[in-house]
This record gives structure tokens, sequence and C-alpha cells, in this order.
């Protein structure tokens, strides 16, 4: 029996199942955990803060669809870290977190060790789906096996291994492994043939989709032709059904989309959690009651929560939309799906005002310019707006931090992570000025890693939106005009060609010209110094 170190044997088992990069900063906490590293297939890529790590997870796991990789020492690293796990938490994004532990004999004694904590482990698990201390070094395969099992098979988010530093460099059998089972819910036929049935009668069908749906276009596609529904996308699963008459790229917040579904005698919802970052924006409680309701989703908590559904299906989106097709008849005809789809597009646009129609319009320059583009959202005014009505080209290709969670910051790490996992396609971060200095400094790691990402700064000097937040709300704007830095100057500092636009129509060649290049660049908009930023 050959051993290696669990260092090692580590390294071994992210590879069988797939991993290729890893995001960390190394500490002596976790240099055993490296060991193995250079011997590998495994790309590491090294952020400047571990939040960032966990970002590059993030982004890396929702364009490839695969489970993210960071890896931080004890104490501070997974501290740091915990803004981005509550992020993939909120968007069920799978993310592998593996740290560093103090030594098993220090565990719980507070005995001032370095980076300890009163109780790791009992912290993360609250917000992890899966946590475990590895105490026994021969229960890591078992361990590791079981993490990518939660990862790959149900509602996906953050799972923790944490690894005492007594135990990383202990010797365990070496193998050979096998990639980790993953097994989905999937409804029976009787469930299914309920569904068709409820689908057939339907006059006035509407299908919502949300992030849970990615992966199920072709079948949500079919379904919807077969009955003539309406396709409303949430902001995680925009790109879905891109350019069919069917779709309906805007936000179920707007009236029109409202009314779509108020009307509707029958609304199929796959893979959404139907919460008010998407459903309830603008927090006016106008969401109608919807007359009858199948949910399917792949977490039987989600479907037990409100809106309550006529006809709740524990499945993945693609196996249940494929099976609903499969038991309609041939009798069934398409509704007027089309008609009322245009209807819901034209009546949310005119619901926009026209600075919103200016900043959508710098979303749909950048797919216009760059059809294989990735836009990386922050929170910031021109992604609220796309938020509201954008049409991506493709599922994948549109996401952004201004949801769920709703971290700042969250853009420039995370679409770093997206262009390691499409090194072909053009990444646009699309980050304010504020947001951009939570990250700033993970440009470097850009360069570093030559990763296609343009940062397109939309600059308002300031946090804007929290500024007319205040004045509507009568209150005097307080703490809202951080100063920014001449983000041109900083880009050079780390070597990144920049420019500030002159001119919004400016943009088209500016994005050209930057992917062209290999690596990083910045290009920034001026709400005030350039021209046709605002109306």
């Amino acid at each position: 029996m050959s051993t290696k170190t669990v260092g090692e044997v580590l390294i071994d088992l992210l590879e069988a199942n797939g991993v290729e990069v890893v995001f960390g900063i190394p500490g002596v906490h976790t240099v055993e955990l490296y060991r193995g590293l250079s011997a590998s297939k495994i790309r590491h890529v090294t952020p400047r803060h571990e939040q960032g790590a966990g970002f590059m997870a993030d982004g890396y796991a929702r364009v490839s669809g695969k489970p993210g990789v960071a890896l931080v020492i004890t104490g501070p690293g997974l501290t740091n870290t915990i803004t981005a796990m509550a992020q993939a938490r909120q968007d069920s994004i799978p993310m592998l977190v593996i740290s560093g532990v103090n030594r098993r004999d220090s565990l719980g004694h507070g005995r001032g060790m370095l980076h300890e904590l009163p109780d790791q482990q009992g912290m993360i698990k609250t917000l992890a789906l899966y946590s475990h201390t590895l105490l026994n070094p021969a229960d890591l395969p078992a361990v590791v096996d079981r993490a990518f099992a939660v990862l790959l098979s149900g509602r996906p988010g953050p799972v923790h291994i944490e690894i005492p530093t007594d135990v990383m460099a202990a010797q365990i059998e070496a193998g050979p492994f096998r990639p980790a089972a993953a097994t989905r819910p999937r409804a029976d036929a009787e469930t299914l043939q309920r569904a068709a049935i409820l689908c057939a009668h339907a006059s006035r069908p509407v299908i919502l989709a949300g992030g849970g749906a990615v992966t199920a276009e072709d079948e949500i596609r079919a379904l919807a032709e077969r009955i003539g529904a309406p396709v409303v996308t949430t902001i995680n699963a925009r790109g879905l059904l891109a350019g069919h008459p069917l779709s309906v790229p805007a936000s179920p917040s707007l009236k029109a989309v409202r009314r779509l579904l108020s009307d509707a005698d029958l609304v199929v919802a796959f893979g959404t959690e139907m919460g008010p970052t998407d459903y309830d924006i603008n927090v006016d409680g106008g969401l109608p009651r919807l007359k009858s309701l199948i949910r399917i989703d792949i977490d039987a908590a989600q479907l037990s929560r409100r809106p309550h559904a006529g006809l709740a299906i524990l499945s993945s989106a693609k196996t249940a939309a494929a099976g609903i097709v499969g038991f309609l008849g041939d009798d069934v005809r398409p509704t007027d799906g089309a008609r009322r789809a245009e209807t819901a597009r034209k009546g949310a646009w005119s619901e926009l005002t026209p600075k919103m129609h200016v900043e959508i319009g710098v979303v749909e320059a950048i797919y216009r310019t760059l059809p294989k583009a990735i836009v990386v959202g922050d929170s910031t005014q021109a992604v609220y707006a796309a938020n509201y009505y954008c049409e991506a080209p493709r599922p994948r290709s549109w996401f952004n931090a201004a949801t769920g969670y709703g971290t700042l910051g969250y853009a420039p790490p995370a679409a770093i992570g997206a262009a390691l996992a499409e090194p072909d396609a053009t990444v646009v971060c699309l980050v304010g000025d504020g947001g951009f200095q939570f990250t700033l400094p993970e440009i470097g790691t850009a360069a570093d890693a030559a990763a296609r990402v343009v940062f397109l700064v939309w600059n308002n000097d300031g946090f804007q939106e929290i500024e007319n937040f205040m004045i509507d709300a009568g209150i005097v704007p307080v703490g809202v005009k951080p100063s920014a830095p001449d983000f041109i100057a900083v880009a050079a500092a780390y070597g990144l060609p920049a420019e500030r636009l002159a001119d919004v129509a400016d943009l088209p060649a500016a994005l050209e010209r930057a992917a062209a290049r290999d690596g990083p660049s910045l290009i920034e908009i001026h709400q005030t110094r350039t021209a046709g930023a605002t109306t």
C-alpha cells in the first residue's frame, strides 16, 4: 500500500472530481495542503484577499457549471471568505471552501493560538450546506466524496472542509480515487402526467424560469412552444430562449409582467425561489396571487415556502420539463403566447425611465459588439436598470450581485473566475466606482492570470443609488460621496491598458480594442463627463 500526506491526497481527490482551478492565498496554516499542488494539473490563482478567492470561485462556478474551489487559512482567511459563501448560499452556487484550523489538541481551549476562533466549525456550519472537521486523517476520501455529493446532488451552495494543521502532514492511503456520485431527485410519472394535463388544458399559460433552470433551456423551450407559454426569466436565468418570440426578459416586479401573470390561468415555475429581489424589487407587495401554480424545484424545503403551489414537483428543471412534454398528447395546440409575450415586453420597456433606457443601452452595446461576451455585474446603476429589462444572448452570460445577498465588490473577482472558466470569451465586469473600491486590488490578480476581463467602470462619484434613495425618503444624504481614485492611473500601475470615454458612442470601438488583447483592460464611463451617459 502506497501512502501520501493528507495534503497530497487532497489534491488527488480534487483532481479525481474534475477540479481544474483553485483560488487561494497560502499561509503557514495551509502550506502542507499545497505540497501536492505543483505536481498536479490544477491551476492555482492567488487573489489579493480571501473574499476575492470566494467570489472568483463563485464566478467560475456560474460559468463552468462545476463547483468553484477556494483554499484559505484558518481564522481570518475563513472569515474573509464568509461573505462570498453567503452570496453563494443565497444564489445557489456550488462552492467548496477548504480551510485550515489549529491542531486538534487546541480546539475549543481558547489558548490564544494564532488565527484562533472559539468554534470555527460551529460558526461556519450555520452558513454552509455541509461542514466537516477532519479529525481522523483516514476519513479524508469519504469527507471529500460527501462534499462533492452535496454540491452536485441537491440545491447547490457553499460546502466547507476544515483540516487541523497536525492532520495535514499525516500519511494515509494514496488511492486510486473515483469521482463522487451525483444523484438528483426525479419526479414520478404520475406527478408529471398531472402536470401535463394541467398544461394541456391551460388557455393562458406562463412559464417562470429561475437560476435553477439554466441547464434546461432546450426542454423549457420545447414545453413553451408546445403549449404557447411566454417565458419570464429572472435575473439569474437571463439568456434562456434569447430572441425567441416567447421570451420575456423582464423583471416580474414590473407591472406589465405582473399583468401577464395575473391574467394567466396556469403558471409553471422552474427553479426559482420567487424571492423579493426578483419578484418585488420595489417592495410594493404587488405580485398578484397566481390562480394556478405548478412549482418545480430541486429543494424540497423551497417547495414548502410561499407562494404555495397547487402542484409541487421535486425534480431538476431539466428532467421535469422533458417529462411533462413527454406526456403531452398530440392534440395539444399552442395558445397565443407570442402575442402575450410581445405585449409584456413592450409594456415592461415603456415603464422604464429614459435614464434606465440609456443604462440598458450600454449593456446592449456590449452584447452587440461582443456577442460571446459574459457580463458580470456589481451593485451599480446600469446593472440595476438591466436587471429590470435585459436580454442576454445565452444562459450564464449575465449575472450579478445586485440581487439576493447583494454584495458590493462582487463583480471584479467574480469576473476573473468567469474568465478562467471560459478563456475564449471576453468577460465584461460592469462595476460602479464605489463598489469597485471594495475589491480594487483584484485587478492585479487579473493581470497575473492574464484573464480576459474588461473592467467597465460606471463612475457617478459615489453611491448615487443610495443618495437618491435618501433624498426620496426625506433624509439629508450623508456618507454617500466616498472619493474615488483615478482609475486610469490605477490600471496603469498594474500594467493594464485603460481609457476614459469622451462619449458613450465610443464604447463599441473601445470594447473591440479591449477584446483584441490577451489580458485585462479597463474602460471608464463617467456619468457627467462622458457624453450620453445620462439621457
